[in-house]
C-alpha cells in the first residue's frame, strides 16, 4: 500500500485571477478576498485525489482546508496529523511536512505554488520524493503535474506497480515584489525528487526575451496589423505580448493583463471579474503567449483569463502567438491549459493556430497531457 502524505495551502493562488500575480502576504490575501476570490487549492488536490479512489493508499493529511476536507470531497478516508494555525501560514506547511517525513510516507502530495514548494523543500529536501499539484499563480518549478488529473493519474500508475522514473527536479525561488513591478527575478532555491513522467509533469519555466528579440519584434509586427478596431482586446501577460504594445506606442502591464481598443488602453492590469465588466457583450478577443519550455497556454500566470472569461470569449477568439525557437523547445510537446475547469479544459484540447512569426501561422496541438505534440503550417 502506497502511503501518501498530502499538504494542501489552501491560500495558494488566490491573487491570480484578481490580477495580483501571487499570494505571498497577508495583506495580498486580505486584497484577494475584498475584491471576490475564493480558494481554489482544496478543489485542485480533490481532483486529483479522485483518480486514487479504489486504489491501495494510505493518506496523511493535516486539518481542514490543508488536506483534510479535499480527501473527503474525493471520498478517500484520511488520518489527520495535525492542525494549523486560524489561517494556513508557510510555518504550517513546514510542520505538515516534517509530521508527514516521521511517519516514513513514500511520497509527498501538495498542492500550491512556487513558495508551498520553497516551504516543503526546507523540510524535505531530496529525502522522497515529491509532486505539486499546481494551484499557484507562476509555477516556475519543475516539481508540478500538469494539471491536477494529470498528478493522480502519475500516482495511480505508482499504485498499479507502473514504471515510473524519478529524478531531480528544481525549484525556483521569485521575488513577488519584483513581479508586480513587472520584472521577473527568479533563481534557482533547491532541488527535489520529483516522478518523472513526461506526459503529465511540467518542465522548469525556461526564459526567452534575450534569444529572440528579433523574432518577436517581427511576429508583433504582423499581429499590430491584424489588430482590428472594433473589438476589444484583452492584451495577455508576457514579452511578446509587450512587443505588441511597444509597436502600437502604448502602456503596457508586462505581467498583467490590459484591454485595448482602437488603439488606445481602456483599462490595466485587469482582474478576471474586471475583464467581465469591460467587455460586456461586445466583441472581444485575447491575445496570449506560451511559456517558455514548459509550453501552458492558459493556468500559468495568466488566470485573470479565468473560466468565464475564456467561455465568454470562445475559443476562436483565443489568439495564440509563440516563435518557432520557442515552439521548437517543447521538443515535440503540445501547448498546455490548465484553467481550473477540467471540462473547459477539454473543449480546449486540439489544433489551435499559433501566430509564430511574420505572416507564419502553425497549428499545435493543445491537449492536458504533455505528450508528443503535432505541429503543421498552415
Amino acid at each position: 500500500m502506497l502511503k501518501i502524505g498530502l499538504i494542501v495551502n489552501p491560500l495558494a493562488g488566490i491573487g491570480g485571477p484578481t490580477g495580483l500575480k501571487g499570494s505571498d502576504g497577508e495583506d495580498t490575501v486580505a486584497e484577494a478576498m475584498r475584491r471576490g476570490a475564493r480558494p481554489q487549492a482544496p478543489d485542485r488536490a480533490a481532483r486529483a485525489l479522485r483518480k486514487l479512489a479504489g486504489e491501495p493508499v494510505q493518506l496523511l493529511t493535516w486539518h481542514g482546508a490543508m488536506g483534510e476536507e479535499s480527501a473527503a470531497a474525493a471520498g478517500i478516508r484520511a488520518e489527520v496529523l495535525g492542525h494549523p494555525a486560524a489561517r494556513s501560514t508557510p510555518e504550517d506547511t513546514r510542520q505538515a511536512a516534517a509530521a508527514m517525513l516521521e511517519r516514513g510516507i513514500d511520497l509527498l502530495l501538495f498542492a500550491g505554488g512556487d513558495g508551498t514548494a520553497r516551504d516543503i523543500c526546507d523540510v524535505v529536501g531530496s529525502r522522497l520524493p515529491v509532486l505539486g499539484i499546481p494551484a499557484g499563480c507562476k509555477m516556475h518549478s519543475a516539481v508540478y503535474a500538469v494539471n491536477p488529473e494529470a498528478a493522480g493519474r502519475l500516482l495511480q500508475q505508482l499504485c498499479r506497480g507502473g514504471l515510473v522514473g524519478v529524478a531531480e527536479a528544481e525549484v525556483r525561488d521569485i521575488d513577488e515584489e519584483a513581479f508586480r513591478r513587472g520584472v521577473v527575478r527568479a533563481r534557482h532555491y533547491g532541488v527535489m525528487q520529483v516522478p518523472q513522467d513526461g506526459r503529465f509533469v511540467q518542465q522548469v519555466k525556461c526564459g526567452g526575451q534575450e534569444n529572440e528579440t528579433l523574432a518577436q519584434v517581427e511576429l508583433a509586427a504582423w499581429l499590430v496589423a491584424q489588430l482590428d478596431d472594433d473589438c476589444f482586446w484583452l492584451m495577455g501577460s508576457g514579452s511578446t505580448v509587450a512587443e505588441v504594445m511597444v509597436q502600437l506606442g502604448l502602456p503596457n502591464t508586462l505581467l498583467g493583463v490590459d484591454i485595448i481598443r482602437a488603439g488606445e488602453v481602456v483599462a490595466a492590469d485587469v482582474s478576471a471579474g474586471q475583464i467581465l465588466q469591460v467587455i460586456s457583450d461586445a466583441p472581444a478577443r485575447a491575445l496570449m503567449t506560451v511559456i517558455g519550455g514548459q509550453g501552458h497556454m492558459l493556468g500559468r500566470g495568466n488566470q485573470q483569463f479565468s473560466p468565464a472569461v475564456i467561455r465568454k470569449l470562445g475559443r476562436n477568439n483565443l489568439v495564440v502567438a509563440a516563435t518557432r525557437a520557442k515552439l521548437a523547445a517543447l521538443n515535440g510537446r503540445p501547448l498546455l491549459v490548465d484553467t481550473g475547469d477540467p471540462e473547459l479544459d477539454q473543449q480546449l484540447c486540439g489544433l489551435i493556430p499559433v501566430v509564430a512569426g511574420y505572416d507564419d501561422t502553425l497549428l499545435v496541438q493543445v491537449s492536458t497531457d504533455a505528450g508528443l505534440a503535432e505541429v503543421e503550417k498552415v
